[in-house]
């Protein structure tokens, strides 16, 4: 959520810095000044009537002192009367601020100046490409159909079971999610990232902190009863460890990671694109996060980013670094850059990863300040990334390590899986 100090004093930047996101956000920023103005309004009347109550109180007392006692009474009628308005105007200041909050919350993230402008993801600039991308014979498989040659993934047993997108891995299918796993978490514990292992499951106002609620309401699985709602990435608990906090500045950068299982609903997602593990509801994923000063930021976002990109490399699979244009952003993301490796058999790149620095977005929502070293209080900033994604990197690998009646692994993993090929 945006600052209301930065939106009443920069209402121009505002609406010119959304634009890149394809959002007209000149109507809502109106109206979110003139509650903005009303609410002061009311503020400044609710300060005075409290203030002449408590200057009341005090010559009350002075009286009753001093035996004036009919004096005093004739007070107490006055403070009687103000603490009705005062109680009629908090309730006003109340109305005024849930109705700014309701408004704030509907402008997105504003884009770093460096997020170039575009309306899809055709207009995402590639600041890096790297790899051969394999040529595969003419009868190489695509990796749903090497998932049952080499009985690793039951799509219908899953289906069976839940529903489509909740496949059963087995056999060395299993042992290779794992393997993976592992891989990155000792990969992010050795670059300086603390392990976490958090719930799967968040309150509304977790959601709400990170940005998922109200805008990915109807993406999300939500346990009605208990009011629960599924992560759809472990980035929603981890960040949260920080809400309502104040952290010291000598203390960070604070860097998190975390498997867990992933819950998308993923509505409206149908053909091609979907198929065997492009798009699924239940994933694995390994999650980096950080808590940064506001100075340093976006160079640790370079730094996340780069982490990304050698854990594909070590995958020994082509891969390529995206900028993110403002029409493919998310709507709380400052800047983000995306990981793409190459699928030979399906012969197109899919995403893997997105490295994203949220700046003072999600911290203003969690309340997650910073008292910086000549004790200023301001607010920090949160990033997070994948590192990695199972399903897609999975796919790549299982289709461009393909070698006629095996499938290679690559040597990094291979201490992680036990075995140097699947066959």
């Amino acid at each position: 959520m945006l600052e209301i100090q930065f939106v009443r004093s920069e209402p121009n930047e505002v609406v010119r810095r959304l634009k890149v996101k394809n959002f007209d956000a000149a109507e809502l920023v109106q109206q979110i000044l003139e509650v903005d103005t009303r609410r002061r309004k009311i503020q400044k009347s609710l300060d005075e009537a409290l203030a002449q109550s408590n200057q009341l109180a005090r010559e009350i007392g002075q009286l009753y002192k001093s035996g004036k006692q009919n004096e005093a009474d004739l007070l107490k009628s006055q403070t009687a009367e103000l603490k009705l308005q005062s109680k009629s105007l908090q309730e006003e200041m109340d109305a005024c601020s849930l109705e700014q909050d309701r408004l704030l919350v509907l402008l997105p993230n504003l884009p770093h100046e460096s997020v170039p402008a575009g309306k899809s993801s055709g207009d995402n600039e590639v600041v890096l490409h790297e790899g051969v991308i394999p040529v595969l014979p003419d009868d190489a498989l695509p990796h749903w159909d090497l998932a049952r040659k080499f009985d690793l993934i039951d799509f219908e047993c899953g289906s069976k079971i839940t529903g489509a997108g909740f496949p059963v891995y087995k056999g060395k299918g299993a042992r290779l999610q794992r393997a993976l796993i592992s891989f990155f978490l000792d990969k992010a514990v050795a670059a300086g990232y603390t392990e976490y292992q958090p719930p799967l499951l968040v309150n509304e106002a977790s959601a709400f902190a990170t940005g998922q609620l109200p805008d990915k309401d109807g993406q999300m699985y939500h346990a009605t009863v208990d009011n629960l709602y599924l992560i759809p990435t472990a980035e929603v608990p981890i960040t949260n460890i920080f809400r309502d906090m104040i952290l010291r500045q000598e203390d960070l950068p604070i860097k998190c990671t975390a498997y867990s299982s992933c819950f998308r609903r993923e509505a409206g997602s149908y053909g091609k694109d979907v198929r065997g593990l492009n798009r699924l509801h239940q994933f694995d994923k390994v999650e980096i996060v950080q808590v940064a000063p506001p100075e340093t930021s976006y160079q640790i976002l370079e730094e996340m980013a780069a982490h990304v990109a050698e854990l594909i490399r070590q995958l020994e699979l082509p891969f390529r670094v995206l900028r993110l244009c403002g029409g493919d952003m998310s709507f709380a993301s400052a800047l983000t850059y995306d990981m793409e490796v190459y699928s030979a058999a399906q012969k197109r790149w899919l995403e893997v990863s997105s490295v994203s620095n949220f700046a003072t977005f999600q911290s203003n929502r969690l309340k997650l300040r910073m008292r910086t070293t000549d004790g200023k209080m301001v607010l920090a900033h949160t990033l997070n990334g994948s590192a990695l994604a199972l399903p897609r990197i999975v796919a790549a690998m299982l289709e461009n390590h393909q070698e006629g009646n095996i499938i290679k692994i690559p040597k990094a993993l291979q201490p992680y899986t036990g075995f140097d090929v699947i066959d």
